[in-house]
């Protein structure tokens, strides 16, 4: 699996590289800035997710986010943004023009194998979302395709507010009821079939969680849930 690093900061780039080449065997491809990383994907780099720094010269990562989301053949590989602590809200900006989630300088290893626990299974898979088939999860719970669009639409609201409240919860050190939380997270993802996502909260370290890297895998949760609503809704006449 390839994955590109992109930092114009080689430093900060040796250290990333570093972390994810501890968490698996994988194919690393870097790029000193958004313009080199940009050159690469035209002369068809196609890596299975991406690590882009925020603020660089000559094409920022949010620059090379919006072209990564207008070009076709790129527009479904997960771009993760490197930022600093102060750059929340132009993580927010991101995360609605695409991005999959966030790492925050200075880097640690849970933040950073928690996307690619997320991401390596998609990748295997080939679609980009791992789930079992919904007909499958309809027949398993017994229920009808209305019902489990119910179950999904419930889930969804429960995920946004459960990261609001794990971050409070953890902001006051309070580690047990936030595994709690997400385990019970991880146990509607189990009972729904969103085996990736349920891979993705499990990876979660008990006991060193940090907000970074619990609400990064929310979002990407999120948008699991989402994309098995729409397989659904694809999938029932009418």
């Amino acid at each position: 699996m390839k994955v590109l690093v992109v930092d114009d900061d080689v430093v900060s780039r040796m250290v990333l590289m570093h972390l994810i080449d501890s968490c698996g065997r994988f194919d690393i491809v870097e790029a000193e800035d958004g313009a080199d990383a940009w050159r690469q994907l035209q002369d068809a780099l196609r890596p299975a997710i991406c690590f882009c720094d925020l603020r660089m010269p000559n094409l920022s990562g949010m620059e090379l986010l919006q072209r990564v989301k207008g070009h076709a053949d790129l527009a479904g590989m997960p771009f993760v943004l490197v930022t600093s602590a102060t750059d929340k809200d132009t993580v927010e900006q991101a995360t609605q023009a695409g991005a999959a989630g966030y790492i925050v300088k200075p880097f640690q290893a849970e933040q950073v194998r928690v996307h690619l626990a997320a991401f390596l299974d998609q990748a295997a898979c080939g679609s980009g979302h791992q789930a079992e088939d919904p007909a499958l999860t309809l027949q398993r719970l017994g229920i009808n395709a209305e019902r489990l669009l119910v179950y999904l639409s419930g889930f969804h609201n429960q995920l946004t507010a459960a990261a609001a409240d794990l971050e409070t919860l953890l902001a006051r050190g309070g580690q047990q009821d936030a595994q709690a939380r997400i385990d019970r997270l991880h146990a509607g993802c189990v009972t729904l079939g969103l085996d990736g996502a349920a891979a993705a909260l499990k990876a979660l370290a008990p006991g060193r969680l940090s907000n970074e890297a619990v609400q990064a895998v929310l979002t990407d949760v999120i948008r699991s849930v989402d994309q098995q609503a729409e397989l659904l809704r694809k999938a029932t006449p009418g």
